[in-house]
């Protein structure tokens, strides 16, 4: 099961979907790649707080052509550590502290179940499987950007780009997952990703 945060923005990308202008798409973890990470899950929004430079990060890939959609896991409402919206009011934040800074994100794409055999819980596809089909876009070679190994498999399942940022999990994934991470380009956060992916276009 998962959820798509029906905010202005996400209602807008839809309604957008058949512009005849090239789309160029991006998929986000949310902990760990936009936000800071924490083991105790991020349950209110007074503890999400975004890694210092993703959401200008954010708004440069907006400038130069990239809609910004997230994935993510969110256990915690599984868990009942905190309630849909909660999670709402969290992701309101982040659209609001997103768009001050002048970018946009596109929607959000959230999985709230525990059980690992669900096809929404990464890394299992079916997440990035839906934002493809919402957004009629093929997800051959789309950068797909997290910070463990979930983010990866799900990626290379459907043919995306992984990349791995060293914020939240990431340095202990690269640690940790050698063999998962072999071929996977690193980046020491979402600014510094957002530079590799931008100067082509420069």
């Amino acid at each position: 099961m998962f959820h798509v945060k029906p905010t202005d923005p996400v209602l807008s990308a839809w309604r957008n979907v058949n512009s005849p202008i090239p789309m160029k798409l991006i998929i986000l973890d949310r902990d760990g790649v936009i936000n800071e990470d924490s083991d105790a899950y991020i349950k209110s929004p007074d503890e999400w707080t975004p890694i210092p430079g993703s959401l200008e990060a954010i708004a440069r890939l907006n400038h130069v052509g990239y809609r910004v959609v997230v994935a993510t896991n969110q256990s915690g409402v599984g868990r009942g550590l905190f309630d849909l919206e909660t999670l709402n009011r969290i992701h309101r934040k982040m659209h609001r502290m997103t768009q001050e800074v002048g970018g946009l994100i596109d929607a959000v794409f959230f999985c709230p179940d525990v059980d690992e055999a669900n096809p929404y819980r990464k890394p299992n596809p079916g997440m990035l499987l839906e934002i493809g089909r919402r957004l009629k876009h093929s997800l051959k070679g789309v950068p797909v950007v997290g910070d463990s190994v979930r983010d990866i498999r799900a990626a290379r399942v459907v043919s995306a780009w992984p990349l791995l940022v060293r914020t939240g999990k990431g340095a202990h994934t690269l640690e940790r997952e050698p063999e998962s991470c072999s071929s996977v380009l690193a980046f020491d956060n979402l600014a510094t990703l957002a530079n590799y992916l931008i100067k082509p276009t420069e």
